[in-house]
């Protein structure tokens, strides 16, 4: 397993921790994702989907929900 780490401009909402906890979390190879506190942490298995893929779609999620990534 290896994890993916994103810090978020601000702490996500309620409603949109659990959007990015349901889709990302329900995407084949995610194990688990933690969101806290303006940081998400994406826990995934390498031999089912890529860490690129994985992290393009979660920065895509995250803008979506009108957050911005940092760094």
């Amino acid at each position: 397993m290896k994890v993916a780490h994103f810090t978020v401009d601000k702490n996500l909402c309620g409603e949109c921790s659990l959007a990015l906890r349901r889709f990302i979390g329900g995407m084949d190879g995610v194990d688990s994702i933690e969101v806290e506190s303006g940081r998400i942490a994406v826990t995934f298995n390498e031999a089912e989907i890529e860490e690129e893929t994985l992290s393009n779609i979660t920065r895509d999620s995250i803008e979506k929900l009108g957050y911005k990534i940092e760094g």
